[in-house]
């Protein structure tokens, strides 16, 4: 008995503190992000649509099941990560995506995170009221 093996892509994504770990299998559909439905655990329909713009991008809107695991950062952050994810394992599945991924900027790692907070001031840009006398 030979098992064939199954056709699975990983890949990485990240985004300000977030990390999303995608795994892409030619299916009907499905999404399962940590466990649940994409609309229950991104209720925003924004971010929805964020996530989903690799597959519009390459017509590929269920061609694929999506199983993602998020971890760290906020809504939006995993959102981003979620997508950089789902670009990636894209180019592994079919190398001819590329072009229309990049053109779009979504293999692009988004660098902006949040600036860290300086000694002796209250924030990272903010200053304490200065008195003169």
């Amino acid at each position: 008995m030979t098992v064939q093996p199954e056709l699975r892509w990983h890949a990485v994504g990240r985004r300000k503190t977030s990390v999303a770990r995608v795994y892409l299998t030619p299916g009907s559909g499905k999404w399962s992000v940590n466990g649940r439905t994409l609309g229950d655990y991104f209720p925003r329909q924004s971010l929805v649509l964020h996530i989903q713009q690799p597959f519009q991008t390459t017509d590929t809107l269920g061609a694929f099941d999506v199983k993602a695991r998020v971890s760290g950062g906020g809504q939006a952050g995993q959102a981003g990560a979620v997508r950089l994810g789902i670009a990636r394992a894209l180019v592994l599945a079919d190398e001819t995506h590329r072009r229309k991924l990049r053109a779009h900027g979504l293999l692009t790692r988004d660098p902006r995170a949040v600036e860290r907070k300086k000694p002796g001031q209250p924030g990272a840009r903010k200053r304490f009221q200065f008195s003169k006398r």
